[in-house]
């Protein structure tokens, strides 16, 4: 009662308009008429901030144009060897002139002082966005496309009639990106920089999770209503949303939860920190904007975001993290450790910006699609494009990473495209204007360069004019105003002498851009990212495996299917190893077999230039830390002979060392995963510092006279569960392996069978969820679905997903039938029906009797195994199949679920 007293009702949390303030205060008139006459008084506006770009000494000690143009002339040196081109001179000059007017050169200084660090401290960086349309951020290190790759549009960065500050978005490896965080705070202090805002609003999970909260549902239908919503769904949410959440919408409460939830979508929440928007300020931060403490000690946040920021023209330097570069950094490093011939033309070890371009093989891979893991190009959305759309060039990746995304594709920009690149139509552009700004994209506007400069040249808009529809088309906006342009364009598009029908279709494609829409240097920074992991992937596939193993968690796979993409290529995977392993996946020096290769990737036997074996690291153990193993490496030596060595020398407790036990680590001692369980639980207290030394020696004979005892062999189903659980993944065996007779029976075709079998013929396929994507607001839902063999890609529509929502949503291991769609070597099930057969993974948990090891005796002592196919087994022992089903989805990796 007395905290009720203290609490104010729910409506009195609002902003009170003035008679509603008179009537409260009615008792105070001085206090209002005092009020009002301050508020008179007032004359600030926050167009009167005067905010400074910091002013830091240079190394030259010359002013901060001056070192600008000396470090943009010095740095187009070491870019172009053979001597600048004019061309880019002109560009130089004509940008660094722009920037003297404005004014701009401390901003640049300031992004290239943390790029410098950043290097020199070994840490990958590229600048991204529309800083790639800069040639002085190519030539001081800031961006690496160079001009040459696309027709960049510095405007698009830097306008003296917008008279904006600029904005530069760098991304850092995602493991280091803390490194330069705090080379930022140190420099410039707690009192001169803050990270930015960013507004957390109401989506769909999270409005009905809180809606359903506060009108008191269960907790379990709760669970089930907001897992059944895509969790950055903002799509109104009705009656088959419901349905499959369990609600009735017959039920006064049910309903009055499911409107009130659809309104609040949109609505503000709370504020965050913005993902590495950094304020820097020349003077103290608080004396210009609003700050307040987080929750890491001496670290603040402005309490505006990044349109607010923008408003009153603040710098703003984003520090972001992205996990590819932490990935292509670590293979950077395998390949000069381990391939030293691997250089570039000038004899030095290759580097992002000097990897040779457009070699063949690279591009040949990308068209057939075997793209798992690399950047960007790795879901099936872009998978199917590949072998369409056919990449032979940079300037194809760069349409490539821009086309497959929900922009485009609500704009209807990709089929027109592929259309006629396939010669099958050709482009429209009705006047020779057109065509100079299209003809690269084959009369298709997929660039936000693009739609500005249309709107100039051929919608008779002014470029501020044209800058506002860019801001309106910007990048993952959900909404906008889009609309507001379109009979300005429309009409003055018709004035020119375009048809009518003409302009709304080039305004339909343009207003595509309101969702997810790419400037083009943008695009071409993330080219230059796809282009490198996939040269990796072609000729050092041994390399790609461990590096991106090292920078999990990231992309749209999991170990398990990066594993499994890098043996089908023919690299050798070897287990961890309590004697061979470190805390990373490393490379072992071994004869490469072009045999071990799938048929499906025979091209590449002459291709691939592997000479060395993965071993996986503890890194893939879970429960074990990185510290705590780096002691155990060091205390090592020459190596561990038994599991009491290791827990008398490594410093590792009990629990620890049945990490390591339950992983099956011990196979260079030759024990397998029984064996070293048993030894394991034979160990004294929790770790050897707790041993006390006057009772060892009597504990060891004691220990010597107990008869040994003959563990039965753990069967192949029981060593991939334990593999799973400790792991994540499995080198004996796939647990859909021991699942193919029964689904042979079942009608169900094997995954890699599928381009074999005829287009529109209907089929069962079966597999463990691995991705579920939904891009944007189409109406497709994208499962990919892994058997023994290989994946099948399954397309959902909105009914039947809508049908089968929760079976789609939840299950782990499902069967689904449809027609098979092929076209340009895509093949697709198109889903008619879905089957959740998550239970009959208990097969892996049934107690068995008889088993074969999961590896032949003689092997126990040896490096590493290969996958071998389930052993048959004898009747299994029935247990409570509930409890085992339970089990079997705790056991099996989640599926991810992706936009």
């Amino acid at each position: 009662a007395e905290v009720g007293l203290q609490l104010s009702a729910n409506a009195e949390r609002h902003l009170k308009p003035p008679m509603e303030m008179a009537r409260l205060f009615r008792r105070h008139p001085q206090a209002l008429a005092e009020t009002l006459r301050f508020a008179e008084e007032l004359t600030f506006s926050l167009s009167d901030l005067q905010y400074n770009y910091p002013d830091e000494p240079t190394e030259s000690g010359l002013g901060p144009q001056a070192e600008l143009e000396r470090l943009a002339r010095e740095g187009a040196a070491n870019r172009y060897p053979a001597g600048v081109p004019d061309s880019v001179t002109r560009r130089i000059e004509e940008e660094l002139a722009l920037i003297e007017r404005l004014n701009y050169a401390r901003y640049f200084l300031t992004v290239y002082d943390i790029v410098k660090f950043a290097r020199s401290k070994d840490i990958l960086c590229q600048g991204r966005g529309s800083a790639a349309n800069s040639v002085v951020c190519f030539c001081i290190g800031i961006t690496e496309v160079g001009p040459e790759k696309i027709d960049s549009l510095f405007e698009r960065f830097i306008s003296e009639e917008r008279n904006e500050p600029p904005d530069i978005d760098v991304d850092f490896e995602h493991e280091k990106r803390e490194t330069v965080i705090q080379y930022i705070y140190e420099k410039y202090s707690g009192k001169r920089t803050a990270l930015a805002a960013a507004v957390i609003s109401y989506r769909g999970r999270s409005a009905l999770r809180e809606v359903s909260k506060a009108m008191g549902l269960s907790e379990d239908v709760r669970v089930s209503l907001s897992g059944s919503i895509w969790g950055w769904s903002t799509s109104e949410l009705g009656e088959k949303e419901a349905r499959a959440g369990g609600l009735d919408r017959t039920d006064p409460v049910s309903r009055h939860v499911m409107e009130r939830a659809n309104e609040i979508m949109g609505f503000p929440r709370h504020l965050s920190q913005h993902v590495g928007g950094f304020v820097i300020t020349r003077d103290r931060l608080d004396e210009i904007v609003p700050i307040v403490k987080t929750a890491m000690d001496e670290r603040k946040m402005v309490e505006w975001d990044k349109d607010d920021l923008d408003a009153v023209k603040i710098l703003k330097v984003d520090v972001l993290a992205l996990g590819m570069l932490t990935c292509l950094q670590r293979a950077f490093t395998l390949l000069t450790d381990h391939y030293p011939k691997a250089r570039d033309k000038y004899g030095r070890p290759y580097v992002l910006a000097t990897l040779p371009p457009e070699d063949r093989q690279v591009y040949k891979m990308i068209c057939r699609a075997d793209t798992l893991g690399v950047f960007q190009i790795e879901s099936r959305a872009q998978m199917s494009m590949l072998p369409r759309l056919e990449p032979k060039t940079f300037y194809d990746l760069v349409i490539e990473v821009a086309i497959v995304r929900p922009g485009p594709i609500q704009g209807d920009m990709v089929h027109p495209y592929l259309r006629r690149r396939q010669g099958k139509e050709k482009p429209e552009y009705q006047k020779p204007e057109l065509e100079a700004i299209l003809s690269k994209t084959l009369g298709v506007p997929l660039f936000q360069e693009q739609a500005m400069n249309i709107a100039i040249v051929a919608g008779g808009f002014k470029p501020g004019e044209a800058d506002e529809l860019r801001r309106a088309m910007a990048t993952f906006k959900r909404t906008g105003t889009i609309g507001n342009y379109r009979d300005r364009m429309i009409n003055g598009m018709v004035g020119k002498g375009y048809t009518k029908d003409f302009a709304e279709r080039c305004f339909k494609q343009i207003e595509g851009f309101g969702e997810y829409g790419f400037p083009e240097s943008h695009a071409a920074s993330f080219a230059l990212l796809v282009y490198a992991s996939c040269w990796f992937k072609t000729f050092y596939p041994d390399v790609f495996c461990a590096a991106i193993l090292n920078s999990q968690p990231m992309g749209f796979y999991q170990p398990a299917q990066l594993v499994r993409d890098a043996s089908d290529h023919g690299v050798d995977i070897r287990d961890v190893d309590v004697n061979f392993s470190v805390w990373d996946c490393t490379l072992e020096k071994a004869p490469f077999d072009p045999a071990r290769i799938l048929p499906r990737h025979a091209d590449m036997r002459g291709v691939i230039e592997t000479k060395h074996a993965v071993r996986l690291g503890f890194r893939q153990i879970k429960g074990l830390s990185k510290e705590r193993m780096a002691a155990f490496v060091e205390q090592r030596g020459s190596g561990y002979v038994s599991v009491r060595d290791v827990w008398l020398r490594s410093g590792l407790d009990v629990g620890e060392i049945e990490r390591l036990a339950q992983a099956d680590a011990f196979r260079s001692l030759g024990l397998d995963r029984r064996e070293a369980l048993w030894a394991v639980r034979a160990l004294d207290g929790k770790s050897a510092a707790e041993r006390l030394p006057l009772f060892d020696q009597p504990a060891l004979r004691l220990r010597e006279l107990e008869p040994e005892t003959k563990l039965p062999k753990m069967p192949l189903g029981e060593h991939v569960i334990h593999d799973y659980r400790a792991l994540g993944l499995s080198l004996k065996a796939h647990p859909v392996a021991f699942l193919r007779e029964r689904l042979d029976r079942a009608g169900v075709i094997p995954n890699a069978n599928l381009p074999s079998v005829r287009d529109g013929r209907r089929v069962s396929v079966a597999g463990l969820v691995l991705v579920r994507q939904r891009p944007g607001k189409g109406n497709a839902i994208f499962l990919t679905l892994e058997d023994d063999k290989a994946v099948a890609n399954v397309i959902f529509w909105q009914r039947t997903f809508d049908r089968y929502r929760p079976i789609v949503m939840g299950a782990r291991f499902v069967k689904v039938t449809g027609k098979l769609q092929s076209e340009s070597g895509v093949v697709h099930i198109v889903a008619e029906r879905i089957e959740d057969l998550t239970p009959w993974l208990t097969v892996l948990l049934e107690k068995v009797s008889g088993a074969a090891p999961a590896v032949p005796p003689g092997d126990l002592a040896k490096d590493g195994s290969d996958r071998s196919s389930p052993a048959k087994q004898s009747a299994p022992i029935r247990q409570d199949l509930a409890t085992l089903s339970e089990e079997a989805e705790r056991v099996m990796p989640k599926g991810r679920n992706f936009q």
